[in-house]
């Protein structure tokens, strides 16, 4: 997913170009190849995100337009050209690597449709990184983490698929760029 807007961020340029040795879009794109666990990545980008979308389509990343509307309604549009399992990961997880993408991929269970894969709140707080989304699951605070594994072949309406969880408390999924803070502390990383 790399057609957000960034608004949080509150910098000049687009948050997926951002530099942490490269472009952090960059670390998610190379993350996904190492981890040889695909077929296919498909960026999906929107106006939002002009830049970012000359850079992916320089380094050949096949391109999916969406609306820029926001991530679900993004999301959502382009499961629906997709008739196979598919992983899903927002484009502001800088410390993603193969290993953690194939460790992911172990736990999934083509029978679920949706698989969201959570951090705790409480480990989240220890790498002081900042997270909006929560959900209350197994008796404990957790937040997502933007990745998903979700078995597109069987999405028939998606107002009513039912979303599994997995908790992964793991600082290379946990640390994704929310805010300009977020971004600093990265550079003591």
């Amino acid at each position: 997913m790399a057609g957000g807007k960034g608004s949080r961020m509150s910098v000049p340029k687009e948050k997926l170009l951002l530099h942490y040795k490269k472009p952090i879009i960059l670390h998610v794109i190379d993350a996904l190849k190492e981890s040889n666990c695909f077929s296919k990545i498909i960026a999906v980008t929107s106006s939002n995100s002009p830049d970012t979308k000359k850079l992916l389509e320089k380094h050949h990343i096949e391109l999916h337009n969406s609306s820029g509307k926001g991530y679900v309604e993004d999301l959502n549009d382009s499961l629906i050209s997709i008739n196979d399992s598919v992983f899903v990961t927002s484009g502001d997880l800088p410390l993603l690597d193969g290993k953690i993408i194939q460790q992911i991929v172990k736990q999934y269970n083509p029978k679920n449709i949706w698989t969201s894969i959570l951090l705790t709140k409480e480990f989240l707080k220890s790498l002081k990184i900042s997270n909006n989304y929560e959900i209350d699951f197994n008796n404990q605070i957790c937040c997502y983490s933007g990745i998903s594994m979700i078995n597109a072949k069987k999405i028939n309406d998606r107002k009513n698929v039912t979303e599994n969880f997995l908790i992964l408390d793991d600082k290379r999924i946990g640390f994704n760029l929310n805010t300009k803070e977020d971004y600093d502390l990265l550079g003591t990383t």
